[in-house]
């Protein structure tokens, strides 16, 4: 009976919960971190910097807009062969633990993008540290200096970009997707692209100059283009990624623009392989809400409305036929993974054609089918601050 109690006595003991603990006053905790490639290609090191809060600064309530070496962030850098060398020549700068949980934002530069992610992207996702959901960027130039983006509505640049990228207007890729991305049948990857960090120093030049200059197209895990912000679009409605956008249209013989948001949105890729000739139809459905009202028209006539939605039709047909003439003819990148829609449905022929898809995907005939319903005209019916008189009702 004794002896039963000395046991319960020694578990009690063994599973205090606290006897590992790391206290948070011990962590140093990283909001971004960025990877760039140094110039001196002998070595063939790449460089660490990590940017780490500082709660010493949130403590004393003085706050305000920081960037890379702000008040509530430091940047810490190191160099190595890979980042997990780095990471530990960056630690013996720090007087606490490297904390990656909650690390928000990977900035690449394009150096280092341009020369392969792979082994960057293995490290990130095989470590436990880094969250999978962080969002990825390449920068112009060096993507230390992304990390010094000045802020004005929040605490850092790694929160400006998160929610920059939450908000999808570009488009938005984690590590996951990366990732994924990279196991697809076409390997082409497509990463958001933001200006150069240099000039993006001030406030004043964040409330002039955009962030974001378009996407960077990878094959496999290097770089290999990048595209404009309207190339961008085109791309996000042929990969079904567009959730906030604004359609402005001036329809046919009709003076004065319509802009329409799109309140939901369905793309469908649709293969066909018949007598050895392969095509893929694009199908988009959307449906969407008139917000701005430029025109004489009352759009509460349905024949209006018909006219509104063809120039939307004809819109989005525009903006899908320019990106598909970049990347497919001149770029020749499966951006979109048709490969991936062939294999679906002709599993197959696909095993007979997959080592010639590159040759091949330049020539598939692509069509599109798009559908556009306008849901709601706005809350009013006829054009505001114009005379009666002077509407079109029919």
């Amino acid at each position: 009976m004794r002896a039963g109690y000395v046991v319960l006595v020694f578990c009690g003991l063994v599973l205090g919960g606290c006897w590992d603990r790391t206290e948070i006053n011990d962590l140093a905790i990283i909001t971004a971190a960025a990877i760039d490639k140094e110039e001196d290609d002998e070595k063939h090191e790449i460089r660490l910097s990590i940017q780490v809060f500082n709660p010493r600064q949130l403590s004393s309530g003085q706050g305000g807009t920081v960037g890379g070496g702000g008040e509530l962030t430091a940047v810490y850098s190191g160099t190595g062969v890979n980042i997990s060398d780095a990471m530990s020549k960056v630690q013996a700068k720090l007087p606490r633990i490297i904390f990656w949980g909650h690390c928000k934002v990977f900035l690449f530069g394009e150096a280092a993008a341009r020369g392969g992610m792979a082994e960057h992207i293995d490290f990130l996702i095989r470590h436990p540290g880094p969250r999978n959901r962080a969002y990825l960027y390449v920068t112009k130039g060096q993507a230390k200096e992304g990390l010094a983006i000045k802020t004005v509505l929040e605490r850092s640049s790694a929160e400006g970009l998160r929610e920059l990228a939450s908000m999808h207007i570009g488009m938005a890729v984690t590590l996951v997707d990366f990732r994924n991305m990279l196991k697809s049948e076409s390997e082409v990857i497509t990463v958001p692209m933001i200006q150069e960090g240099g000039k993006l120093q001030s406030p004043t030049a964040i409330q002039t100059t955009p962030i974001l200059i378009g996407s960077a197209l990878f094959k496999k895990d290097k770089m290999i283009a990048h595209v404009s912000p309207k190339v961008t679009r085109g791309i996000m409605w042929l990969r079904d990624e567009v959730t906030h956008a604004a359609i402005t249209v001036r329809p046919p013989h009709v003076k004065g623009d319509v802009s329409v948001i799109p309140s939901r949105s369905k793309v469908t890729l649709i293969p066909v392989i018949r007598n050895g000739k392969w095509t893929i139809t694009v199908k988009v459905d959307t449906e969407g809400d008139v917000v701005e009202n430029g025109t004489l028209l009352n759009l509460m006539n349905p024949d209006f409305i018909a006219i509104v939605q063809k120039a939307v039709r004809d819109d989005i047909q525009a903006r899908i036929k320019f990106s598909l003439h970049t990347i497919q003819k001149e770029l020749k990148v499966d951006v979109a993974n048709f490969a991936g829609a062939f294999h679906r449905k002709y599993p197959k022929e696909w095993e007979r054609a997959k080592n010639r898809w590159e040759k091949m995907y330049p020539n598939i005939e692509v069509k599109t089918q798009i559908n556009v319903k306008i849901r709601r005209p706005g809350l009013i019916s006829a054009p505001a601050g114009i005379p009666q008189d002077e509407v079109i009702n029919k």
